[in-house]
């Protein structure tokens, strides 16, 4: 039986737990190349074996870790915005939550930045942003329908605002682990918001509909 078909108990659950919030911090700290299953193990205090009870090889146990932090992000965006109904408050909200999360998870947007770069994991990266780009266009395509905002193109708005963030992120807040990020995600949700209320830009918002002439 694969270690992820396995039903945990309680106790279990809770090792496997360990394991991963060892290994994140290992991983972060150390790289993930240099640290082996033994230096995880021998830091949470237990064998081998009880490693590959729960994880089938250390690329298995990092996958894992990067997909649970981005469906944590994702997730704790939409908690925010749930009970929001405007779709420019939304946009404000999930650019604003997202960033904090990621002040708040300095290793997990290490290691994501790691593995964007690795070959056997940045499909999985890239799918994670995919996803969190396709979140971000609800909000963006709901406001372009209300005429709230100028046409444009929701999807590519939405990877602008990723980028952006993520960006900002990893240059300025986490470059400097004991810096306030407020001010940080104040410029990120000024920019973002302000850029996709301001007037069309050209090559991003959509061509004005061509008028007939006599």
């Amino acid at each position: 039986m694969e270690p992820e078909d396995r039903r945990l108990t309680a106790r279990g659950e809770e090792r496997r737990r360990q394991i991963i919030e060892v290994a994140t911090r290992l991983f972060a700290e150390q790289g993930y190349h240099p640290t082996s299953v033994a230096d995880v193990v021998d830091a949470v205090g237990v064998g081998k074996g009880v490693f590959y009870w729960y994880f089938a090889s250390k690329e298995a146990l990092l996958t894992e870790i990067l997909r649970d932090g981005q469906t944590a992000r994702r997730r704790h965006q939409r908690d925010a915005i749930a009970g929001v109904a405007d779709p420019v408050a939304q946009m404000e909200l999930g650019i604003r939550t997202g960033m904090e999360w990621m002040a708040a998870h300095r290793e997990v947007m290490t290691l994501i930045r790691f593995a964007a770069t690795e070959e056997r994991f940045a499909p999985g990266i890239r799918k994670g942003e995919a996803t969190a780009a396709a979140d971000a266009a609800a909000p963006l395509r709901r406001a372009i329908d209300e005429g709230r905002i100028p046409d444009a193109d929701p999807d590519l708005l939405a990877r602008s605002i990723v980028g952006v963030t993520q960006h900002l992120s990893a240059t300025l807040i986490h470059a400097d682990p004991a810096a306030d990020p407020t001010p940080v995600i104040d410029a990120a949700v000024a920019f973002c918001i302000g850029g996709i209320l301001a007037a069309p830009i050209p090559g991003i918002l959509a061509a004005p509909t061509p008028t007939a002439t006599d």
